[in-house]
C-alpha cells in the first residue's frame, strides 16, 4: 500500500498480467467467467461515516464473499497497525480471519477495495489456482479481483497529488486499467461512471487504449498498415524473426507455412495456416477473430 510515498506507473507486470488472464479461463471455463458478467455493484460496498466500523466492515464483505459465489465462506475482519493495507489468513475455512491496516477506521470508503483482494485470495486458494512465486501470486490475484468484477474498487482506491498518494493492490494503476478495460470489452460493461478518483479515471483510459492494442495487432485484420507492413516482411524472413515479436511462423509436416499469435482477449496462443484472409477461434475464450495471414 503506497501512502505518500511514489506510485510506481508502467506496465512492468504485463506478461505475469496476461498469463494470469489465461490461467483464469483454463480453470474456470468460458462458461464459469461468464456469470461474472455483472460487476460488485458502488451501492453494496458503499460505507459511511456514520456506520458501525465492525458492523459496516462485516456486511461490505459479506456483499464480495456474495459476488465470489463463496457461499460457506465466512469472513471475521479486525484491524491492526501493519505495514500493508491487509491479510488473510489461508486456511481450510469456513471462517477466514482478515486483518485490515489501521488507517481503514477512517478511510472507510477503500475497505471495500481492501476486502476485495482478500476475499480474491480465498476464492483462488480454494480454486487451487497458484503461481509459482509469492510476486505472481499478487499479481494473480489483483487480475483476477479485477477481471471477475471487484477490481474496480482497487483502481478507485488510487490517489495521488502533489503532496500525497495512496495506491492498493499491487498492479500498476494503467495495469487494473487494463484489465478492466479488457473486461470492459469482453462484457461491454463500463465501470468509469462508478470512479470517484480522477486518477482512476485517467488510468482506466490509458489501460483502455493499451487493450485496443491487443486487438490491432497483426496478423488480425484489424491491424495498421504499419503493422500489417512489418508483418508482410517478417512472413517473406520466416522463420528468422525477432524474438520479442507476437506471432511467430513455424512450417507443419508439408512444409506449409502457420502462424501463432495470443489472442486479443485471453492471451492463448493461436495457430492458423498462412493462407490469406481466415477466420480463428479460440478454443478457450470462443472468441471468432478475423485474420489476414
Amino acid at each position: 500500500m503506497a501512502n505518500g510515498g511514489p506510485v510506481e506507473h508502467g506496465y512492468p507486470h504485463l506478461d505475469t498480467v496476461r498469463a494470469a488472464v489465461t490461467a483464469l479461463y483454463r480453470r474456470l471455463s468460458y462458461d464459469t467467467v461468464q456469470t461474472f458478467s455483472t460487476s460488485v455493484a458502488p451501492v453494496d460496498v458503499a460505507f459511511c461515516d456514520t456506520d458501525d466500523l465492525h458492523l459496516g466492515a462485516q456486511r461490505v464483505a459479506r456483499e464480495i464473499v456474495r459476488h465470489f459465489r463463496l457461499p460457506d465462506a465466512r469472513l471475521i475482519v479486525g484491524f491492526r497497525e501493519m505495514t500493508h493495507a491487509a491479510n488473510v489468513e489461508l486456511t481450510a475455512g469456513p471462517e477466514y480471519f482478515v486483518e485490515l491496516n489501521d488507517r481503514f477506521r477512517t478511510h472507510r470508503r477503500d475497505i471495500g477495495a481492501a476486502l476485495a483482494h482478500e476475499v480474491a485470495h480465498v476464492y483462488l486458494h480454494r480454486l487451487g489456482l497458484a503461481f509459482p512465486t509469492t510476486a505472481e501470486n499478487e499479481i494473480l490475484t489483483d487480475t483476477v479481483t479485477t477481471y471477475l468484477g471487484a477490481g474496480w474498487l482497487l483502481l478507485d482506491a488510487y490517489r495521488e497529488d502533489s503532496v500525497t498518494s495512496q495506491k492498493l493492490g499491487y498492479l500498476t494503476p494503467e495495469e487494473f486499467g487494463y484489465v478492466l478495460a479488457k473486461r470492459s470489452l469482453f462484457f461491454h460493461e463500463d465501470p468509469s461512471v462508478w470512479f470517484t478518483s480522477p486518477q482512476a479515471y485517467t488510468a482506466y483510459a490509458k489501460g483502455m487504449a493499451r487493450a485496443r492494442r491487443d486487438e490491432q495487432q497483426p496478423p488480425l485484420k484489424a491491424a495498421g498498415w504499419a503493422g500489417r507492413r512489418r508483418y508482410a516482411h517478417d512472413r517473406r524472413q520466416a522463420p528468422q524473426i525477432p524474438p520479442d515479436t507476437p506471432y511467430a511462423f513455424t512450417s507443419d509436416s508439408g512444409g506449409h507455412l502457420r502462424v501463432s499469435f495470443p489472442c486479443p482477449i485471453c492471451h492463448q496462443r493461436i495457430r492458423v495456416p498462412v493462407r490469406g484472409r481466415v477466420r480463428a477461434r479460440c478454443s478457450l475464450c470462443r472468441t471468432v477473430l478475423d485474420c489476414d495471414t
